[in-house]
């Protein structure tokens, strides 16, 4: 596909949503998922999830070692959700319909929906913040106006939101390069550069910040990768998705571990006046700029993941089409919902909604276990698509073996948890570390496993398989 026939197809409001792309429509590089996940990553929460390393009591250069690590383990599962998409060629979270059933999809479901509306209220504010000091207008208003932004991207959907992020990651990545020497030569890293004893249970829990971010995205990440034509290469699909994200996301947490380290009062959560201080008199506008386009940019990914997850579960219980019409209805209470979350929020209110969205990290954390280990170990890419959008297909209304793995996983990472929402009892036996993710990454694969040898996961002879032409009831 030319240059110009991407931007003009970007113009039009895709077709698909939840259905299936047959090969007719794929497209495109996976160099383009570089550009998604090194954009969505290029914003101010990240700097503020990097500046928490070194308020736990990290000092700086263990602070960035965690987050390094952190960051290249959980990108591993991240990266390999990407990978799905060309070959099942249909959105992440229905995939979940072939593991938990018809309807047992639901349950993380809804989770992944909850998650999607937390992020989409609290990045609103912060982008709403940002355009308030740009402009000088009403906060409130200010909000709206950064959400109707993230509106339109969802509306017009796939093609549309791979430009904008194409666009946005240029932009990011000279502005903080620009703000990376700005910083490093006003401050004196020197200073605090001093790595001393490291107490053991905040690395640990440094390493869990920066793997749940990472692995948060996987309820995303294949509905950026589904159109690539299907004899896409798996480990293409896999290291540009993973290169992206992890430059993106350690640049910004190094930024702000770095910030808080150095200027513990102005960096102040990562607000926008430190980053604009930065600057000098003259490009103070073009910072907000930047902001405000990284927070669209991950935005749109919560909003767009909301259509599609509210879609996928509204057509298992009532069955109908989602055409343009009803796309940009979807799209527009979505936005609508977590648009007057975001402004009748306090900031008490945040900062207690945002550690209860954090917490629902845990039971994501099953989820990507059994979802990766019936996809390379279980069924081997081997999948009937139409049974995905068939009550009665293969995959059954309610998988058991696949609830049960999955809640007694999340029972395991309980009593290990360590969040400001809960504390489990097993954490100061680990000096304040967090382990809960790691048990339940193993747990869910180990038992998801077990339960589903010599059970019939293939697809039945003569039915319709990953590369066939389905469409879908949905549609």
């Amino acid at each position: 596909m030319s240059t110009e026939e991407s931007y003009t197809s970007s113009l039009q409001i895709e077709r698909r949503s939840i259905d299936y792309i047959p090969a007719s429509e794929r497209h495109g590089s996976p160099r383009r998922l570089f550009f998604i996940w090194f954009g969505a990553n290029m914003q101010v929460t990240a700097a503020a999830t990097g500046a928490i390393a070194v308020l736990i009591g990290l000092s700086l250069p263990w602070a960035l070692l965690a987050l390094l690590i952190g960051n290249l383990f959980g990108v591993t599962f991240m990266a390999a959700h990407s990978a799905q998409g060309p070959k099942l060629g249909i959105p992440q979270m229905i995939q979940s319909r072939a593991q938990f059933g018809f309807y047992g999809a639901i349950v993380p479901l809804v989770l992944v929906l909850l998650m999607y509306v937390g992020y989409f209220a609290a990045s609103a504010i912060l982008g709403g913040a940002a355009l308030a000091a740009w402009w000088g207008i009403n906060e409130k208003l200010a909000t709206v106006i950064v959400s109707l932004l993230c509106t339109v991207l969802a509306i017009y959907g796939y093609r549309m939101i791979h430009q904008y992020e194409r666009w946005i990651s240029l932009i990011s990545g000279l502005g903080f390069v620009y703000l990376t020497i700005r910083l490093l030569t006003l401050h004196h890293i020197s200073s605090v550069w001093v790595s001393g004893s490291v107490p053991y249970g905040s690395f640990l829990l440094g390493i869990t910040l920066a793997a749940t971010w990472q692995i948060t995205y996987a309820p995303y990440v294949a509905d950026y990768s589904r159109y690539l034509p299907e004899d896409t290469k798996m480990s293409a699909t896999f290291w540009w998705t993973a290169v992206g994200s992890v430059i993106g996301s350690y640049w910004l947490m190094g930024f702000g571990a770095v910030g808080l380290a150095v200027a513990p009062k102005l960096f102040n959560g990562g607000s926008v006046t430190f980053f604009t201080g930065l600057g000098n008199n003259h490009t103070g506008w073009l910072i907000a700029l930047i902001i405000i386009g990284g927070i669209v940019a991950a935005n749109v990914l919560n909003l767009y993941g909301m259509f599609m997850s509210s879609t996928t579960t509204v057509t298992a219980l009532r069955r109908m089409q989602v055409n343009r019409g009803a796309r940009t209805i979807f799209v527009l209470v979505a936005a609508v919902v977590g648009t007057v979350l975001a402004i009748a929020a306090t900031s008490n209110f945040l900062d207690n909604f945002e550690n209860f969205i954090l917490f629902l990290a845990y039971f994501l954390i099953p989820w990507t276990a059994i979802n990766l280990t019936d996809f390379y170990f279980v069924r081997k890419e081997r999948y009937d698509i139409d049974s995905i959008f068939r009550p009665d297909g293969i995959y059954g209304r309610v998988d058991w073996r696949t609830m049960i793995a999955y809640l007694v996983a999340i029972g395991v990472e309980i009593p290990f948890m360590s969040t400001t929402f809960y504390t489990g009892p097993m954490v100061s036996h680990l000096g304040g570390g967090d382990i809960s993710w790691i048990l339940g990454l193993i747990v869910a694969t180990v038992l998801y496993y077990v339960l589903h040898i010599g059970v019939d996961v293939l697809p039945p002879a003569g039915s319709r398989a990953a590369d066939s032409p389905v469409e879908s009831a949905g549609r």
